[in-house]
């Protein structure tokens, strides 16, 4: 919501800013500068990403505009579920979870926790690293650090590929509106012998597509990126929090404290307070 609420103000500052000076709107109608800028800018986002990265960025894209993605409410189900499946390793021995680890989509304990179960990326490195610890005494804790730390800087990398889409676009973006003005530039060239009326507009149209350019990189793309960025770095926090977690319980520390540090990994926003979290365990327990 606050994407399309920051979008709203950049539009309607520039708009009144511009009408405040006298702007003829109809100036800024050019349909073909909108086709050059904004078809080439998809044409380069078409070579520059394969498939499988252009098909997550169309996925990730809309999210942007559906809120937080991340929140308190989704870090008290990720501890939530750490919790539990600690709790009953500690009760009835790691075998306990096996089948829920195994196939965790079909699992009783994980259909309730919903919003842990529909993150991928999280249940993925649970699950792994649930699978080394049945195994039993095969694995050193540092050993399992070193393979989870591994397996988040590759989700890292991944997420970056996304944003980073985004972010060269951005960068093309003003290069693109200088393509569209020198196109208009030669157009007006051939003008020449008609009235400055005409060539005036001509040249103004040249110019807005410069002006798209700029305002599509600084104002739209560029901004809906580092929004990416930002929930992107939220989901590694909470992979951070799961690591944490598994190594204090593979060290012998209790269910209640291995969370703790999972639960004092997390960002300000996303932590819930230690009484939030009391009361959330309680419920569930």
């Amino acid at each position: 919501m606050m994407t399309l609420i920051g979008i709203g103000v950049v539009f309607g500052c520039i708009a009144v800013g511009y009408a405040m000076h006298h702007g003829n709107f109809h100036v800024l109608m050019q349909p073909a500068e909108v086709l050059i800028v904004a078809g080439a800018g998809c044409g380069a986002v078409l070579i520059m990403a394969p498939p499988k990265l252009l098909r997550q960025l169309l996925r990730e894209v809309p999210t942007v505009f559906r809120g937080v993605k991340h929140s308190k409410q989704i870090s008290l189900e990720v501890i939530g579920v750490l919790y539990e499946v600690l709790t009953r390793i500690k009760r009835d021995g790691a075998l306990a979870i096996e089948k829920e680890v195994e196939t965790p989509e079909e699992s009783e304990l994980f259909r309730k926790y919903p919003l842990f179960l529909r993150n991928h990326p999280a249940v993925t490195l649970f699950c792994d690293t649930m699978r080394l610890i049945l195994m039993g005494g095969s694995i050193q804790p540092h050993e399992m650090d070193e393979l989870m730390t591994v397996a988040i800087e590759t989700q890292e990398e991944e997420s970056h590929r996304v944003s980073g889409v985004l972010h060269s676009l951005a960068d093309a973006l003003p290069g693109l509106g200088i393509v569209a003005a020198v196109l208009g530039v030669i157009i007006t060239m051939g003008k020449m012998d008609q009235s400055p009326e005409v060539i005036g507009m001509s040249i103004a149209a040249a110019l807005v597509g410069t002006f798209m350019g700029i305002f599509l990189a600084y104002c739209v793309v560029g901004p809906i990126a580092k929004q990416m960025e930002h929930r992107h770095q939220a989901e590694l926090k909470l992979l951070e929090a799961i690591k944490r977690t598994l190594l204090a319980f593979v060290k012998d520390m209790p269910p209640r404290v291995a969370v703790e540090f999972g639960r004092q990994t997390l960002y300000e926003d996303d932590k819930p307070e230690f009484r939030e979290l009391e009361q959330a365990l309680k419920k569930r327990s």
